[in-house]
């Protein structure tokens, strides 16, 4: 395996962890402290984002491995979009769940940062399906 397919491997195994973590935590630990801020949508948001780019970077291996990545004629954006999507998990999930924890307000701009992450990752999925010849 590739260093760069290594990687999105790890982050994908902490990032799901950490997904299926903090879903628990915020539905049993901070239930009554979420329900109080008036926080508990965001906090679950939080985690749907989170935890569904955890499983695409997990489908993105399996993509780069059926489009021989690294190969000629293979993706060569995959490091891209992982970092693109890990990025986007730690910027925009983390924003949120700072906030639903009432962190401070300024970390409101960086949400979607972490969003524009999310977006410019699944452009470069488009993109490289663009261009792989077709059979």
């Amino acid at each position: 395996m590739n260093r760069h397919l290594h990687w999105i491997t790890l982050a994908a195994g902490i990032l799901g962890f950490t997904g299926v973590a903090l879903g628990a935590f915020g539905a049993h630990a901070l239930k009554e402290t979420l329900t109080a801020r008036g926080s508990v949508s965001t906090w679950q948001t939080a985690v749907l984002y989170h935890l569904i780019h955890a499983v695409a970077l997990l489908a993105l291996l399996g993509v780069a491995h059926a489009t021989g990545s690294g190969q000629a004629g293979g993706w060569t954006n995959v490091r891209w979009i992982g970092l693109c999507w890990t990025l986007g998990v730690v910027l925009f999930s983390g924003s949120l769940y700072w906030l639903s924890l009432g962190g401070p307000k300024i970390l409101g701009p960086v949400t979607p940062l972490g969003g524009l992450a999310f977006l410019a990752g699944w452009l470069l999925v488009a993109w490289n399906a663009f261009r792989l010849p077709t059979a």
